[in-house]
């Protein structure tokens, strides 16, 4: 999936999940920690020059670790894919699992084997973010943690599973999705 400028600047002025202030260092080699506006939309991460309405960058949340490093900081590591001998590198906007001209898998799972398995860490892909207090840091960590697609998948069939254990009827059978591979029960690891 491609994204192009016009559609991330419409995306961007969304209503966040979650915005503040926060210091961010890019993964650049002798790069300090700025002040940004960092702004939460959906499984993107937007970050703007504190007097700017266009944001300078965006990451994408898929397949990226988010870790803390200290008590009111936390860093973002994104990822490389493997897939076979080809590494692509996930950065940010430039990778979609299902960009790969003439495939097109049901699900994540289908594309790479288990979750995790094709993903390795960029050193050089992270990104460090400051908070003004500890429990800012803890509430950014949890919402960056749950802004990914696989995340919400996964959310999504094992709601579906509890419904259908306590009513016996298929919650997505009333919106004719009920068979599509990518809300398949079968296509989750424990």
């Amino acid at each position: 999936m491609r994204y192009n400028e016009k559609e991330l600047q419409a995306l961007s002025r969304q209503p966040a999940e979650l915005a503040a202030e926060l210091g961010m260092r890019a993964p650049k080699k002798g790069s300090v920690v700025k002040r940004r506006l960092v702004k939460l939309v959906v499984n993107f991460l937007f970050y703007f020059r504190t007097d700017e309405a266009e944001p300078v960058g965006a990451l994408l949340l898929e397949h990226c670790r988010v870790t803390q490093e200290e008590p009111t900081g936390f860093s973002i590591r994104l990822t490389l894919l493997r897939w076979g001998s080809l590494i692509s590198r996930c950065s940010p906007l430039s990778f979609h699992p299902f960009s790969v001209p003439g495939f097109v898998p049901a699900t994540l799972e289908d594309f790479l084997g288990s979750p995790g398995e094709g993903f390795v860490e960029d050193p050089e892909r992270k990104y460090h973010f400051e908070c003004c207090s500890e429990e800012q840091c803890q509430q950014w960590m949890g919402a960056l943690r749950q802004a990914s697609y696989e995340f919400m998948r996964r959310s999504l069939i094992f709601y579906r599973n509890e419904i259908q254990k306590m009513t016996g009827k298929d919650p997505l059978e009333q919106f004719g999705i009920s068979e599509e591979a990518r809300f398949q029960l079968s296509g989750l690891k424990a």
